[in-house]
């Protein structure tokens, strides 16, 4: 088992992940990232989630991927 972070950020700033996660692969790690991503993309809110990412760092503060929240919205019409 592995602790993750899941880090947003945009141009504006950064929404940081203090809890964590605990997974037991990259594949598990990025299913989690993506559920995180539909997740706040179907709250209802003002904020356009295009140009937001999510950094998934491991415990020692390693970035392990980056996965954009285009992933999940697709390409703008």
């Amino acid at each position: 088992m592995t602790q993750v972070y899941f880090h947003c950020s945009n141009t504006r700033g950064v929404l940081m992940d203090r809890r964590g996660t605990s997974v037991t692969s990259l594949t598990e790690a990025c299913e989690a990232a993506t559920s995180m991503m539909r997740s706040l993309v179907a709250t209802v809110s003002l904020e356009d989630w295009r140009d937001w990412a999510v950094h998934v760092s491991d415990e020692d503060g390693e970035e392990i991927v980056i996965l954009p929240f285009a992933f999940v919205l697709g390409k703008a019409h």
